[in-house]
C-alpha cells in the first residue's frame, strides 16, 4: 500500500541540513531553483522532488556507490541573468546542470560545450540537443518539445471526425521566449503537412494580461489552442479563456502548462482542459513507500510535503532518479566513486532505463523506458495525454504514449543540428 498520503496528513516541515554534512559531501550537484518570483508555484515543487530523492537515496543506501549527494540549491528566481550567476559562481563544482529555464539552457549549451560539463534539459532547452553526435555533453530527455507539439496535434487529429485537419484552425497561445516559441517549427511543417491554419499568440513576461489575446483567439475561429505558457501565466491563460467563452476542453497545454495547483484553483471551470506529460502523476508508485519511510515520516523532506505526486513534484523525482543512474553508471565505468563533471557526461549517455530497470527503482509504470547512447540523447520522444477531473481534483491519462513522427522529427534535429555546427564551426563527433 503507498502511504506517502500519510506524510503530508503530518504537516512535516523540513528539517534543516546540518552544515557538517555539506562539508563532509563526496558528491555536490548545484542545483537550480526558483522558490521565489513569478514562477514559484512550479519551481517550488520540483526543487523539493529533486532533493527529496536523493535524502532518499543516503538515508537508505549511504548514498551512491559509497558517497553522499549533497544538492546546494542555487536561488535564481527564474532570471536569465541570476541563473548563469549561478553557473559562473560554481564553474566545475557540480556533477551535472540542470538550469530548469529554456533560455538559460540556450546559454549553458555554449558555455557547457567548452568545459565538457553535462547539462540535462528534460523536456525544454534547445531541441535539437536530442541529437548527441552534435551536442555531446546535452541531454534532452526523455521527451522534447517538438515531440510535444506532434502529439498535441495527433490527438486532436484522432479526436476529428474522419481525422481531417485541412481548414482547421488551431491557435498557439505561447510565452514569448526562445520556450514558448520551440514549438512553432514543427507546428509549421505539420500546418502544410495536414492542411490547418496555424496562429501565432505570443504573451509577454509574465503573462498576466492575457484577455485580448484570448479574445483574438475567439474572433479568429480557434477550434483548438495549445498553450505554452509558465508559471502564473498558466492560471492567467485559463482564466481568460474561460472569460474569452473559450471552451477550455478545446484548450491543450504542454507538460509546463499542466500543474495540478493551477486546475485546482479553476474548480469546477477546469473540467477538460488538456496537457500532456512524459511521466505519470500521483503516489500510486512504490518509490513512494520509501520516500514515506525515510524521508517524509522522519521529517528530512526537503519542503512540507504538500505537493506529492503533483507534476512538478513528480518531475523534479524523475529528473533525480535519472541523474543518480548517471552517477552509478560514471562511478562503474571509471572505477571510481569520486567522478568528475565529464565522467558523470559518461554515465548519462549509458543510461538504460527498460521497464526492468524502472521497477527496480521503483517507478513502475511511471514513464515510458529509454536509453541514451552516443547519438541519442533526447530519450523515447513518447508522450500521453491527460485531461484534468475537476470532480477527482486530479489529472486521468486519456491517451497511450504516443511515439514520435520519427521520419519528421529526426529531419528538423538533424537540420537544425547542423546549422549549429555550421554556423559554430564545429563538426559532428563519430558515433558508432
Amino acid at each position: 500500500m503507498i502511504r506517502a498520503a500519510a506524510a503530508f496528513a503530518l504537516g512535516l516541515a523540513a528539517a534543516a541540513v546540518p552544515a557538517a554534512a555539506a562539508a563532509a559531501a563526496d558528491l555536490t550537484i548545484v542545483a537550480h531553483s526558483y522558490r521565489s518570483g513569478p514562477y514559484a508555484a512550479s519551481g517550488i515543487p520540483a526543487a523539493d522532488g529533486f532533493g527529496d530523492y536523493f535524502t532518499l537515496l543516503n538515508t537508505r543506501d549511504g548514498g551512491i556507490g559509497g558517497r553522499k549527494v549533497v544538492i546546494e540549491e542555487c536561488e535564481f528566481g527564474y532570471s536569465d541573468e541570476l541563473g548563469m550567476k549561478c553557473y559562473a559562481q560554481n564553474q566545475g563544482r557540480s556533477l551535472v546542470w540542470i538550469p530548469l529555464s529554456t533560455s538559460v539552457a540556450y546559454r549553458l549549451t555554449e558555455a557547457t560545450r567548452a568545459t565538457g560539463e553535462p547539462l540535462i534539459t528534460t523536456g525544454y532547452g534547445r531541441t535539437e540537443t536530442a541529437d548527441g553526435s552534435a551536442f555531446p555533453q546535452v541531454f534532452n530527455f526523455p521527451a522534447h518539445y517538438w515531440d510535444g507539439a506532434a502529439a498535441q496535434v495527433r490527438y486532436i487529429k484522432e479526436h476529428t471526425p474522419g481525422g481531417d485537419l485541412n481548414g482547421m484552425k488551431i491557435a498557439l497561445v505561447h510565452h514569448d521566449s526562445p520556450y514558448g516559441k520551440e514549438p512553432i517549427k514543427t507546428l509549421q511543417a505539420l500546418a502544410q503537412r495536414e492542411g490547418f491554419a496555424l496562429k501565432l499568440l505570443p504573451v509577454a513576461h509574465p503573462g498576466l494580461d492575457q484577455d485580448a489575446v484570448w479574445a483574438e483567439a475567439k474572433a479568429w475561429g480557434a477550434e483548438w489552442s495549445l498553450l505554452w505558457g509558465w508559471g502564473e501565466m498558466n492560471l492567467a491563460a485559463l482564466k481568460a479563456a474561460k472569460e474569452a467563452g473559450v471552451p477550455l476542453d478545446r484548450v491543450f497545454g504542454v507538460w509546463w502548462s499542466a500543474m495540478n495547483s493551477d486546475l485546482k484553483r479553476m474548480r469546477k471551470a477546469g473540467q477538460g482542459y488538456k496537457a500532456l506529460n512524459f511521466h505519470a502523476v500521483g503516489t500510486e508508485y512504490s518509490v513512494y513507500n520509501q520516500l514515506n519511510e525515510h524521508v517524509y515520516i522522519p521529517g528530512r523532506a526537503a519542503g512540507l510535503a504538500n505537493n506529492l505526486g503533483s507534476t512538478m513534484y513528480n518531475r523534479g523525482l524523475m529528473t533525480a532518479a535519472v541523474v543518480a543512474e548517471g552517477i552509478r553508471n560514471a562511478q562503474k565505468l571509471h572505477g571510481t566513486p569520486d567522478i568528475t563533471p565529464q565522467q558523470m557526461r559518461d554515465g548519462l549517455e549509458l543510461v538504460d532505463l527498460s521497464e526492468a530497470r524502472l521497477a527496480e527503482l521503483g517507478f513502475e509504470g511511471f514513464m515510458h523506458p529509454f536509453a541514451n547512447s552516443c547519438a541519442e540523447h533526447g530519450g523515447s520522444g513518447r508522450v500521453a495525454v491527460n485531461e484534468w477531473d475537476a470532480r477527482l481534483r486530479g489529472w486521468r491519462q486519456v491517451s497511450e504514449f504516443y511515439e514520435s513522427p520519427r521520419v519528421l522529427i529526426d529531419q528538423l534535429v538533424r537540420a537544425h543540428a547542423d546549422g549549429y555546427l555550421q554556423a559554430t564551426g564545429r563538426a559532428r563527433r563519430a558515433c558508432d
